[in-house]
């Protein structure tokens, strides 16, 4: 036996789902374990992101058991097992690098892309619209990004990025408009309007957007946590001006932290 860890894992996983089993666990269905799979996910790159090895080894075995517990579930529906799942993804492998397994021939990593994209949509001849195969249950970010890629590959791009910008700005406009106005239900889409630009702007720019909030997200909890640590009363007491100098203190000792 080559895995013997994973071969183990997989009978714990049939002897918990089985007769003399764990009552949750056998309770579980594709649909309930959704938010379970996103989680472990975002919990693996939390932990990529700390650059914490050991805790990444933990979230993966965390991720894994999701793929172990949804091939034994549809394994139990005679739908496909964990060798299915193998198989399919190895056969994926195989077939998108024909430079490796192949005879193709590719100068540069352009190539490969190229020819990935090339082969994927060999795959999906099913999909007959740029919009087809986009997750609808990933973040709203990163949907956005998936939507502005995939138009652009059809060749719905901006002129410039000077056009990209007037849009941009032009989005601000109207939804400054709509506030003022005190038209909710329009500021929400304007808002959206100006969210979508923003990807925009970002993958004009080769950023990615769902990486530089997360980024920001980060940047800002750690300057709060920082303003709580240097505090001399309850938060709640302070006024903006105070407020303002606590947010500037705090990083400027993160900076030389």
């Amino acid at each position: 036996m080559k895995y013997p860890q994973l071969e183990r894992l997989i009978g714990i996983l049939e002897t918990l789902r089985g007769e003399n089993g764990c009552a949750w666990d056998k309770e579980q269905t594709h649909y309930s374990l959704k938010k379970n799979m996103i989680e472990e996910a975002y919990e693996a790159v939390d932990a990529i992101e700390d650059g914490d090895c050991e805790h990444l080894k933990e979230e993966l075995g965390d991720v894994l058991l999701q793929v172990v517990l949804h091939s034994q579930i549809a394994k139990e529906d005679n739908e496909f097992t964990i060798e299915d799942v193998a198989k399919g993804i190895s056969d994926k492998l195989v077939h998108r690098h024909p430079h490796v397994f192949g005879s193709t021939k590719v100068s540069s990593t352009k190539d490969i892309l190229d020819n990935w994209e090339k082969l994927k949509a060999e795959e999906k001849k099913h999909r007959k619209s740029a919009m087809d195969g986009i997750s609808k249950a990933q973040s709203a970010l990163m949907s956005a990004q998936k939507i502005s890629k995939n138009a652009v590959k059809k060749g719905f791009e901006w002129p410039s990025e000077e056009s990209l910008w007037d849009c941009f700005n032009s989005e601000i406009k109207e939804f400054k408009d709509a506030i003022a106005k005190n038209d909710k239900a329009n500021a929400e889409e304007e808002l959206g309007d100006m969210l979508f630009a923003t990807v925009n702007l970002a993958r004009w720019n080769k950023i990615d957007a769902e990486q530089a909030l997360l980024k920001a997200n980060r940047k800002f909890m750690a300057r709060f946590r920082k303003m709580e640590e240097l505090a001399t009363k309850p938060l709640e007491e302070y006024s903006f001006e105070e407020y303002d100098q606590l947010w500037k203190q705090a990083k400027k000792s993160l900076i030389k932290d």
